[in-house]
């Protein structure tokens, strides 16, 4: 897909403006590093909260930034809109990492980043009992994810979005493909877990947001890959959840759901918050159809070991609007022949 570059002349000298100033040159490139808050700009640019809180209002007023909740932490990222994030990322490239202020700015960035990973890890060793017995019961991760590797293919597009992100795994996994990530989970210490392991593994072109799987708080018609893994089971109106997944995409876009077979484990409910029992086919497909998608690829994942006692699926739903409209276009085009 192109990407417009074009902006009207008063918002490109508004954001010229903006930008044109060193502490808030500064902030754009800590912030195309990953989102930050004001907490964590203060301790990197050493300045005062109120004075750093006046920098990124006036970015946000010039929409080269954004501010999104989550919790009590507001959160600054670059802005989503593709051409203006792009022309902004250009303008902090020219940075040399080699100027003595940019050098201690992502010093300190690195001390905020390690920081975090060790409040995630703590959290993770705490919880990770619980996960690591899920995980006998089922075929491993790394069969899965080369399945959807498979089901996704190799060419690059637009935009993901992760509805219930967790450890930001999915966006990890497809970072070559994307421009541009977003996860949404409801779980601060999961965003926390998630964050970590994006930065450790260089991604800055993803964020996780805080919000609801139910509506999430990103624009519709926008992504060309919607992701809901393991995330359906821990909700009380599933077919809700593939709706709103559905909406999100843009015409030609796929929507991939993994979760569990329908199982008869009750412990789940108990130890581990799960709603549901797994899913069947006939489910997944009549949400998916209901929802205005195709159904495509259906797969099944065995246990592969003795515990296993858990079947992965995962169903892939396809937004057909892109091919109507271009056989509609070839349709009028014959018709125009004939003529």
């Amino acid at each position: 897909m192109a990407l417009d570059r074009q902006q009207s002349l008063e918002h490109l000298v508004d954001i010229l403006k903006s930008v044109a100033e060193p502490t808030r040159l500064r902030i754009l490139a800590l912030l195309r590093q990953g989102d930050l808050t004001v907490s964590d700009l203060t301790d990197i640019l050493g300045q005062s909260q109120p004075r750093v809180s006046r920098h990124l209002k006036l970015l946000l007023e010039s929409g080269a930034i954004e501010r999104y909740q989550e919790g009590a932490w507001a959160y600054f990222r670059l802005c989503d809109n593709e051409s203006r994030r792009s022309f902004l990322a250009e303008i902090v490239e020219r940075l040399s990492p080699r100027d003595p202020q940019v050098e201690r700015d992502n010093e300190r960035l690195t001390t905020v980043k390690t920081r975090r990973r060790q409040k995630a890890s703590d959290y993770f060793r705490a919880n990770a009992a619980g996960w690591d017995e899920l995980r006998t019961l089922h075929v491993s991760d790394e069969a899965v994810e080369q399945a959807l590797r498979d089901v996704v293919g190799t060419r690059s597009f637009q935009a993901m979005l992760d509805l219930g992100t967790g450890t930001g795994r999915l966006l990890e996994l497809f970072a070559p493909l994307y421009r541009r990530g977003v996860g949404i989970d409801q779980s601060r210490e999961m965003l926390a877990i998630a964050r970590a392991n994006l930065e450790a593994a260089g991604i800055a072109h993803a964020q996780v947001r805080q919000g609801d799987v139910l509506a999430p708080p990103v624009e519709r018609d926008a992504f060309d890959l919607v992701t809901l893994h393991q995330v359906l089971h821990y909700l009380d109106d599933p077919e809700t959840a593939v709706r709103e997944a559905a909406r999100h995409l843009r015409p030609g876009g796929k929507l991939v759901i993994v979760d569990f077979a329908s199982h008869d484990l009750e412990f789940l409910r108990e130890e581990h918050a799960h709603l549901r029992l797994g899913f069947s086919d006939k489910q997944i497909m009549e949400w998916l159809e209901a929802a205005g998608l195709e159904i495509g690829e259906i797969r099944n994942f065995q246990p592969q070991n003795a515990d296993g006692r858990l079947t992965v699926k995962f169903w892939v739903g396809l937004d057909q609007r892109m091919l109507i409209a271009d056989t509609e276009a070839a349709l009028a085009s014959g018709l125009r022949e004939t003529v």
